[in-house]
Order: C-alpha cells, then structure tokens, then sequence
C-alpha cells in the first residue's frame, strides 16, 4: 500500500496529474455553482420548472468552468479559438446538460408522482443533476484533454527525476 500511495503522489507531481487534479477541482467548483444555482432557483421559486431550473442553473455553471479550465487546468492565456476551443467546449457542455435533462425529466416525474414536502423535490433534483454530471465526467475529462492538451509537458515529464518531482 504505501509503494501505491508513493506512486500516487509521484504521478500527483507530473504535469498530467496537476492537470487532472485541477480538472476535478475545476468539475468540483462548476458542480457547486449548478447545485446552488439550482437549488435557489427551484428551491426559492424563482423558476417553477424542474427542467428550466436544470438548465439554467446549468448553464450559469458553464462559464467559470470554461475559464478556469481554459487558464488554470490547460494553461492557455490569450484570445480563445473559436472553432478548436469554444466550439467543443461548448458542444460537451450541452450534451452534459442533455445527460442532466435525462436525470431531471425523471426527478420531474419524481416531485409530480409525489406529494413531498418542497425542500425534498429541490433536493432530489439538485442531486439528480449532480449524479448525472458525475456520469458525464470521464468523457468530459477526454475530450478536454484532447482539445487543450500540449504535448511538450508529456515530454517534459518524461525526462523529470524525482527531485525534479518533489521527492527528495
């Protein structure tokens, strides 16, 4: 076990695995925006719809997951790439939020089928929407990687030592 933990936290100094783990913290911030958004705005009846809560809370999620993606998980700095960057992003950010919709049309069935009390319905749908992007994460994390991925850190790794990689 602890040879594994080692390995864990040498790969943890890699450029691959900074990136995944800034991708995850990047998931984990995106994924408390839409379950607030969410829950506020289904929770406080701001929208009455499970689906409209769902998307727009969503949505809102969207852009400082692109940004902070963009510049703190992949490292670019300038003017985004309409067709390479924006274009992608944005196209797995809707069928992310497809993925949800599959998962809040059944919480709508849910609350409909049921007379729960409101904090329970905003519950189940803010949870349902949270279960549904973590299904939809793992493709996410490919695809992202592809669009933004550099290989000269690849090469870079290869060639770090291990004090080079925080081990002394």
């Amino acid at each position: 076990m602890p040879q594994q933990l080692h390995g864990l936290l040498a790969w943890s100094h890699t450029h691959q695995g900074r990136k995944i783990i800034r991708f995850t913290s990047v998931s984990a911030v995106s994924t408390a925006v839409s379950f607030t958004s969410i829950a506020v705005l289904y929770g406080f009846h701001i929208i009455h719809g499970v689906i409209w809560a769902t998307v727009t809370g969503n949505l809102i999620a969207t852009l400082p997951s692109y940004y902070l993606n963009r510049s703190w998980t992949w490292g670019k700095r300038g003017r985004s790439h309409f067709r390479n960057e924006i274009v992608p992003f944005w196209v797995m950010s809707f069928l992310g939020i497809g993925v949800s919709m599959i998962g809040a049309t059944w919480a709508r069935a849910e609350v409909h089928s049921h007379h729960w009390a409101h904090l329970i319905n905003t519950g189940l749908v803010s949870f349902t929407n949270v279960f549904s992007f973590g299904l939809f994460w793992v493709l996410k994390l490919m695809v992202f990687n592809r669009i933004f991925h550099d290989h000269t850190l690849d090469e870079i790794d290869a060639h770090l030592t291990s004090e080079e990689m925080g081990f002394r």
